[in-house]
């Protein structure tokens, strides 16, 4: 069959989630180029937009309102989105490299990821102050020094070092929301007092009629400036000046001397002397071609600039065009920054001076500019339409030379049957990279040579046998081959056998040989870490090319006789318990679609991640008495796989039913899986049904999960201690939800409860 799929030829690699990058998401998202695979790194769910900062610490907006939320907007692009630290870049050999997680390829890469105040240069500073950026961890820290100046029963002295626009607007932001927070507890103001401290003057990058309004404002607010007062060392809630001057403070935020992340120089990359990348006027690296630095972590040479988010918001539709021009083999065009900008510059309350050149104004009016400027746009990036699907792309002329092209053609003739397996060498290749767990009941395993794996029965033991897989519902194959052998594997732990060996079944999309070799290495090194750390060999499998990743595995498994849990066992009395939480079906549904939030998502991976097997342990510790895990047929469906045999009948409470952020919200917006529809055909199980149905956690019981938690019936007086040891060992949400009780011989088991 001729797949209508783009084959992917060409990697483009974002790192850093900056103001340049989202721009590039966004207009990738609205014309991307047919055969370019788009990743972003960034560790990250949510972008603050510096802008914002100031008015989020003041309190006049929410965190939502000055973030915007990668995972949808990386969706919107239709970009794989690595939520994961970058350590070093090998330009040598095309390579990223990140913490926890395999290498990821690059045929272009651009890298927007921020600078941070220098701590490093100054005596004692590292580790006794607290950096304004990056901003995302300073965002928690004041959470902290905010609930530390509350809590004060003596004088607070908090320090801002930096008398750039950003300490001053800083400092100004912390004394406002203070001093309406300790309004609030009907506190005095007098116990919080503000040193603000600059090397030179305020302002430095302003002209004087500027400078010359926020002194005024800083000595109306009561802000002690200390002009001149250069740090020269800092110990712990002391600092001293170069003018032998010290200063007590209990707070010392550090918002001066940007600096570059250590791993741009180590990377080999040309740098400034304060570790900046140093560009070309296209953006690009003076020294390595293919790579483009923008933002606060690039110098661009000829273009001297400050450090400004300004800057950062205007090149994204240069880096944008250059990009597409780079992956087309097209000339690069020159990005010249303009001299002079605007400026607005916040005082803490609503209220801004405006600065450019040699003028300046102030007023309430000016904040309501800014404000208006900045919500429109975030709004740019949070609010997304959806695009509607290329039914037929061809490759864009200048992406492939006549040799790819060739292999391009190849591809969209590829066989089916036997043909559609991955080529040999592919497949050696990636897997002389797995290190398979040795058992010494593995006679043949993965890398022999032969037709079949043989494996020994252990005396005494039966042996489970299981089978599942799906298709890719994220980007990452790294984080969806753990998923898939976490699910996998569930029906194994839910009986109470422990896994020996599994067997791959691997469907790739059509691709040039090496983007199918690294896919096939992200997707396998995923599945090998969950696989060795249940001591699960693996020993063997298949891979074909097909329209779309998909991954399952068969699992070979070994239980005592005695130990076998089935999921016709309930007792009257019991109580029923879940151990994670529910509503994967709905937000990857939403995902799809690009309206679920960044931390939804990233919550619902964690749980999705969680290994059932120390669950199932500890049930079984506790004399479970039937269990199953929850997945495809949702909550409601597996409760009656149960009932039903064990000739019960079961009351369910649902607000007892732990759901995963997010899940709620979206079912009332009506986004739910496509399976749901299915699924609730199961409400004929339910003795109240149209009471039931009223009630706003009604239809989550029909959502089906993917490595969903276990689902166990088990003697009341065991169910607190079984619950608490779940607790302590990592499934926090656990749950009784229902109780067994006596059959009645309706239809109906299941009854619902609010």
């Amino acid at each position: 069959m001729e797949s209508a799929e783009t084959p992917i030829l060409k990697d483009l690699v974002l790192i850093g989630g900056g103001h340049s990058h989202i721009t590039v998401l966004k207009k990738f998202g609205m014309k991307p180029i047919p055969g370019v695979r788009l990743t972003l790194i960034c560790r990250d769910l949510q972008a603050p937009y510096s802008s914002m900062l100031p008015g989020f610490i003041a309190g006049h907006y929410s965190f939502d309102e000055s973030h915007i939320d990668l995972a949808p907007l990386a969706r919107f692009a239709k970009a794989r989105f690595f939520c994961n630290e970058v350590t070093m870049v090998d330009p040598k050999s095309n390579q990223i490299f990140c913490k926890d997680r395999p290498p990821v390829k690059y045929d272009l890469l651009s890298i927007n990821i921020g600078s941070a105040p220098n701590t490093t240069s100054v005596l004692g500073a590292e580790n006794n102050v607290m950096p304004v950026k990056p901003i995302n961890g300073f965002v928690d820290h004041w959470n902290q020094i905010r609930e530390r100046v509350l809590a004060a029963c003596s004088k607070t002295r908090v320090g801002i070092v930096g008398g750039g626009a950003g300490g001053v607007e800083i400092a100004l932001a912390i004394q406002f929301r203070l001093k309406q927070l300790l309004r609030a507890q009907k506190d005095q103001m007098h116990d919080v007092e503000f040193h603000l401290f600059t090397a030179n003057d305020i302002l430095p990058t302003h002209n004087s009629k500027v400078r010359e309004k926020y002194r005024r404002i800083l000595t109306e607010r009561g802000i002690i400036l200390h002009a001149d007062h250069k740090i020269v060392e800092v110990e712990p809630n002391i600092i001293t000046c170069s003018n032998g001057t010290t200063h007590e403070l209990e707070e010392i935020l550090w918002v001066t001397m940007a600096s570059a992340q250590n791993w741009l120089k180590e990377s080999g990359l040309a740098v400034s002397p304060k570790g900046f990348v140093k560009v070309h006027d296209t953006l690009e690296s003076i020294s390595h071609p293919g790579i483009f630095a923008v933002g606060d972590i690039a110098d661009v040479v000829n273009h001297p600039r400050p450090k400004s988010g300004v800057f950062a918001v205007r090149q994204g539709p240069p880096l944008t065009r250059n990009l597409k021009r780079a992956l087309l083999g097209k000339p690069l065009k020159p990005y010249n920054p303009q001299h002079q900008f605007l400026s607005l510059i916040t005082t803490g309350d609503k209220y801004a001076v405006a600065s450019r050149s040699n003028w300046a104004a102030e007023g309430k009016l000016i904040w309501h500019w800014k404000n208006w400027i900045d919500r429109r746009f975030v709004k740019k990036f949070n609010e997304l339409r959806d695009m509607d699907e290329e039914k037929s792309p061809n490759v864009s002329k200048g992406l492939a030379d006549q040799n790819v092209i060739k292999e391009i053609s190849a591809i969209a003739m590829r066989c089916g049957g036997c043909g559609a397996k991955v080529g040999a060498t592919v497949l050696e290749r990636a897997l002389q990279q797995l290190n398979p767990v040795e058992r010494s009941d593995v006679l043949v395993g993965l890398h022999e040579p032969d037709d079949a794996a043989v494996v020994e029965v252990p005396r005494n033991k039966v042996m489970v046998h299981t089978v599942d897989a799906f298709r890719a519902f994220i980007d990452d194959p790294y984080v969806f081959g753990q998923i898939a052998a976490n699910h996998s594997m569930g029906d194994i732990f839910a009986m109470g056998g422990e896994p020996q060996t599994a067997l791959s079944i691997v469907t790739l999309p059509f691709g040039l040989e090496d983007k199918v070799e690294d896919d096939l290495k992200q997707l396998m090194a995923g599945a090998m870490k969950v696989l060795q750390e249940t001591g699960t060999a693996l020993v063997g499998g298949h891979t074909s090319e097909g329209a779309e990743m998909s991954l399952g595995f068969a699992i070979n498994g070994l239980i005592d006789k005695d130990r076998i849990l089935r999921k016709a066992g309930m007792k009257v009395g019991d109580k029923i318990v879940l151990t994670k939480p529910v509503g994967t079906g709905t937000l990857f549904a939403a995902d799809m679609r690009h309206k679920a939030r960044g931390n939804w998502v990233h919550a619902a991976l964690s749980s999705m991640l969680q290994s059932n097997k120390a669950g199932a342990d500890i049930l079984f510790k506790h004399k479970t008495n039937a269990c199953t895990d929850v997945t495809g047929f949702g909550l409601l469906g597996h409760l009656v796989e149960m009932a039903k045999p064990s000739q019960v009948d079961v009351t369910l409470e649902l607000g007892k039913i732990p759901v995963l952020d997010g899940a709620i919200d979206l079912i009332k917006d009506g986004i739910f899986s496509s399976l749901q529809p299915q699924n609730v055909r199961l409400r004929r199980a339910i003795r109240n049904v149209d009471r039931a149905a009223q009630e706003p956690l009604y239809p989550i019981i029909f959502d089906p999960q993917t490595s969903g938690g276990l689902l166990a019936s088990l003697p009341a007086e065991n169910a607190g201690a079984c619950v608490d040891e779940l607790k302590i060992a990592g499934y926090r949400e656990t749950s009784v939800i229902g109780t067994v009780t006596e059959n009645t011989g309706t239809l109906e088991p299941i009854t619902l409860t609010a």
